[in-house]
């Protein structure tokens, strides 16, 4: 099959599943159904589907990250002894484990092509990612608290692993407590890394954006987490501070002493 072959199978089955939806005329642009597709995926609750659909799905998200471009990890070089920036795309990046910046749900992002990691994370594992996280929160009986970490394959993403932590969410003034639990998402990933023996671990701007903890201050509390957690514990891992925006890699530039091109 061709990915507008694939493409095409993946929106009339998911379509198919939803009556609601069976009405909805598929558009002929190839960007009108990848935004659509995509929204299904979204929009769907954590249930399994058949082996055809997930040997089609894999073969089509495989291929969509490919033409994007996989990073591997060991083609980074540090900037500091075990650390190591990158910006781009953290669902392109090929390592042992990289981190996602998930709800109390933990089932990922349900508003339509939403532009929130937690988004692009489950939208290109694949449907899989959101059963499997349904599978821990249904074990662990509560939503999942904040700056603690859960691990789940990584799917169809070049990673292995992905590491799923809940942020604090900033409503008014930072307070003391909000620092310490998001230095917990730093330190609880780093250890359940360390406990899957993972190599790397790439870790995203946590609680920024859509939580609204300031930038620099939450750079801060991750450099100074991670590179605490690194001298004290003496682990063979790799850290990576993967940024998407150029505001994120100035701050980390400066807190790491990286000197701009």
């Amino acid at each position: 099959m061709t990915q507008a072959e694939r493409r095409i199978y993946l929106i009339k089955a998911l379509l198919n599943e939803q009556p609601q939806y069976k009405k909805i005329k598929i558009p002929e642009s190839t960007q009108q159904q990848k935004c659509l597709l995509r929204s299904l995926f979204n929009l769907r609750l954590p249930r399994p589907v058949s082996e055809k659909f997930l040997n089609i799905q894999n073969a089509y998200l495989q291929a969509e990250t490919t033409k994007k471009g996989i990073t591997n990890f060991n083609s980074l070089s540090p900037v500091q002894e075990g650390i190591y920036l990158w910006k781009g795309d953290i669902t392109t990046l090929r390592c042992e484990a990289i981190v996602n910046a998930a709800n109390s749900q933990m089932l990922g992002c349900f508003v339509p092509c939403h532009g929130c990691i937690d988004n692009a994370i489950h939208t290109f594992a694949g449907v899989e990612l959101r059963l499997a996280c349904a599978q821990l929160m249904e074990g662990q009986g509560y939503d999942e608290p904040v700056g603690q970490a859960k691990i789940t394959p990584a799917f169809n993403l070049p990673s292995k692993y992905i590491l799923h932590t809940v942020g604090p969410i900033i409503s008014g003034a930072v307070r003391k407590q909000d620092c310490e639990a998001l230095a917990s998402c730093y330190r609880s990933c780093l250890e359940l890394a360390v406990e899957n023996n993972c190599r790397s671990i790439a870790f995203c701007c946590i609680s920024t954006g859509e939580f609204h903890f300031p930038n620099e201050k939450a750079a801060e509390i991750a450099v100074q987490t991670v590179t605490s957690f690194l001298d004290s514990r003496k682990e063979d891992i790799r850290v990576i501070f993967n940024v998407f925006k150029d505001v994120d890699l100035h701050i980390y530039q400066k807190l790491l002493g990286v000197s701009r091109c």
